[in-house]
C-alpha cells in the first residue's frame, strides 16, 4: 500500500462518518480513528516480517548520503564534535513538514538553551494534513535545532541536539 492509497483511505473514512477503521494486510496494520470534533488520527504499524527490514533498508541508505552531503557545507566537523560530547540526538519519527511553532503567530515550542523534560513538546510535524506533536524522550537542555522551520523532514532525520547533563 503506497502513500497515495493511504491518503485516499483517510479521506474516505473521514467522509463516511465512521469513528474507527482497522485494516490489516500482510506487512502493515492501519488504524484510522475520527472523533466528533473532526480530528483524525492515523496509526501505522510495520508488522515484523522478513520483507519489512528489506523495505526499510533502502530508505536508510538514501538518508546517509544526504546527511554526509549536508555536513561539509554546514561545518560538519562541529556537528560531529558536538555529538561526541555526549549529546542526545532527537530524531523525526515520521516523514512530514517540521514546524517549531504551534501556529504562525505563536512562539516556538523550544529555543536553544531551554531546558526540557520528558514529555515536553519540542515541535510538530505535519503528515497528510495531520499535526503530530513530537515530545522529548529525554530531559536536558536544547543545544541545537538542526532543521529550519517549515522544512520537509525524513523518517529518522535528526531534529534537535540535547545535553542530558
Amino acid at each position: 500500500m503506497d502513500l497515495k492509497e493511504i491518503q485516499n483511505l483517510i479521506k474516505f473514512v473521514a467522509k463516511s462518518g465512521a469513528s474507527e477503521v482497522k485494516l490489516e494486510m500482510d506487512d502493515i496494520k492501519i488504524t484510522i480513528k475520527t472523533g466528533s470534533d473532526d480530528k483524525e488520527t492515523t496509526i501505522l504499524q510495520q508488522v515484523p516480517m522478513q520483507s519489512a527490514p528489506q523495505m526499510q533498508q533502502p530508505v536508510q541508505q538514501q538518508q546517509a548520503p544526504q546527511q554526509q552531503e549536508g555536513k561539509p557545507s554546514g561545518g560538519g566537523d562541529t556537528a560531529g564534535g558536538e555529538e561526541d560530547k555526549g549529546y542526545i540526538t532527537i530524531k523525526s519519527p515520521i516523514i512530514g513538514t517540521f514546524y517549531r511553532k504551534p501556529s504562525p503567530d505563536k512562539e516556538p515550542f523550544v529555543e536553544v538553551g531551554n531546558s526540557v523534560k520528558v514529555g515536553d513538546v519540542l515541535c510538530v510535524i505535519e503528515a497528510m494534513k495531520l499535526f503530530n506533536e513530537i515530545e522529548s524522550e529525554v530531559s536536558g537542555k536544547i543545544v541545537k535545532v538542526l532543521v529550519d522551520d517549515s522544512s520537509p523532514v525524513e523518517f529518522d532525520q535528526p531534529l534537535f541536539l540535547v545535553d542530558p547533563s
